[in-house]
C-alpha cells in the first residue's frame, strides 16, 4: 500500500493506441494517466479529449505542454473544451522543455523562469476568475471570459532550486524529471517550502517523475536506461542538477553512471520498487508519474509487469 497517488505516462503508439492505454489504466484503478507534449509527438490536450469521452474516472494531466510553443491563451481554450467534457479529472502541467529541442525550432530560449512565470499567471488567472489583464515581457492577455474554471491544478516543470521556489510560491505543484530522491529529498522540497513561505501559503505538493520498470536483471536495466535516457547527463542544466544531488560525473563524462542510474530509476522486483515509491512518499513526494524503461526484448511484459503492480499499489493491495 502507498501513502501517494501513482499515475502513469501514456505515450506509446498512435492516437488510438494511446487512448486504448489510458483507459487500460484506468481499468487497473491507476489514479492518473499522464501526457507530455513536445514538438515531435502527439497533442496531449487533444489525445485527452479523445480518452475522457471513453473513460469516467482516471485523471488526465500534462507533463508537460511546452510554453514556447501555444500562447497561453489557445492552452485556456481547450482547457475549458476538456474541463467540461471530463469535469474535475484535467490537471495542467507547463514547462520551457529543453533549449536544445526549442532553439531547434527557432525559439530564442532565454529567461525560461520568467517566461514560465507569466505563463502560469495568464493561465491561472484565467481558470479562477475568468479574466485576464496583463502585460509582460513574454506574454500580453486581455480577456474576459466570465467562464472561470477554479478545479483545474496549474502545475509547473522544476529541476533547479529557483524553479521549485518559484512553484512553491505561485503554482499548484511542481513536477520533476530524472532526479535522484535525494535530490527532491534535500533541494527540491526545501526551496517549495521556501517558496511557499516567502508567499505566505501552504506549499503545494511535489510530484516525482520517474524512470521505472519491474525487470530482475539489473544490467539489462542499465543498459536500457542509457539506451533510452541518453540525451539528459549532458544537458547543462541536468548536469548542474546531478552535481547537486552528488553525481558530479554527469558534467565530468556527459553520460549515465551506474549509481547514477540506481538513484533514478526505479527498478528490481516487486517488493524493491514498492520500497522504493514508500520511500519517496516518506520523504515527502505527494505522488509519482511512471515513465516506464524497457530493459531486454519484451516491452510487453515489461509494460504488464511494471503497470500490474502499480494498479495493485494504486487499489490498495500492494
Amino acid at each position: 500500500m502507498t501513502d501517494g497517488k501513482i499515475g502513469v505516462d501514456a505515450r506509446g503508439g498512435d492516437a488510438v493506441a494511446t487512448v486504448a492505454r489510458i483507459q487500460e489504466l484506468e481499468e487497473l484503478g491507476i489514479h492518473c494517466a499522464w501526457l507530455t507534449t513536445g514538438s515531435e509527438t502527439l497533442d496531449a490536450l487533444t489525445l485527452f479529449s479523445a480518452a475522457a469521452m471513453r473513460t469516467k474516472r482516471i485523471l488526465l494531466g500534462t507533463c508537460i505542454v511546452p510554453t514556447w510553443l501555444r500562447h497561453p491563451l489557445v492552452t485556456v481554450q481547450q482547457l475549458r473544451v476538456l474541463a467540461r467534457v471530463a469535469p474535475g479529472r484535467m490537471r495542467l502541467g507547463v514547462g520551457p522543455s529543453h533549449k536544445s529541442r526549442m532553439e531547434a525550432l527557432g525559439i530564442d530560449f532565454k529567461q525560461p523562469l520568467t517566461d514560465l512565470r507569466e505563463y502560469v499567471h495568464v493561465v491561472k488567472a484565467l481558470l479562477r476568475e475568468g479574466a485576464v489583464d496583463f502585460d509582460g515581457s513574454h506574454y500580453r492577455a486581455h480577456v474576459r471570459t466570465n467562464d472561470p474554471i477554479p478545479n483545474v491544478p496549474v502545475m509547473a516543470s522544476a529541476l533547479q532550486r529557483g524553479s521549485y521556489e518559484f512553484c512553491g510560491a505561485e503554482a499548484d505543484g511542481a513536477i520533476s524529471w530524472v532526479s535522484p530522491g535525494v535530490y527532491l529529498r534535500d533541494v527540491a522540497l526545501p526551496a517549495m517550502k521556501m517558496g511557499a513561505q516567502k508567499a505566505g501559503r501552504p506549499a503545494p505538493p511535489l510530484i516525482a517523475h520517474v524512470p521505472m520498470c519491474v525487470h530482475d536483471n539489473v544490467q539489462e536495466v542499465r543498459a536500457a536506461a542509457r539506451e533510452q535516457l541518453s540525451g539528459y547527463p549532458h544537458q547543462p542544466f541536468y548536469a548542474r542538477m546531478f552535481a547537486a544531488a552528488g553525481f558530479p560525473e554527469a558534467g565530468e563524462t556527459g553520460q549515465w553512471s551506474d549509481r547514477m542510474i540506481d538513484a533514478v530509476v526505479l527498478s528490481g522486483n516487486e517488493e524493491r520498487v514498492a520500497a522504493r515509491l514508500r520511500e519517496l512518499y516518506g520523504w515527502g513526494i505527494s505522488e509519482v508519474i511512471v515513465t516506464v524503461l524497457y530493459p531486454g526484448p519484451d516491452r510487453k511484459q515489461t509494460w504488464t509487469r511494471t503497470t500490474g503492480l502499480l494498479g495493485k499499489l494504486s487499489r490498495g493491495r500492494g
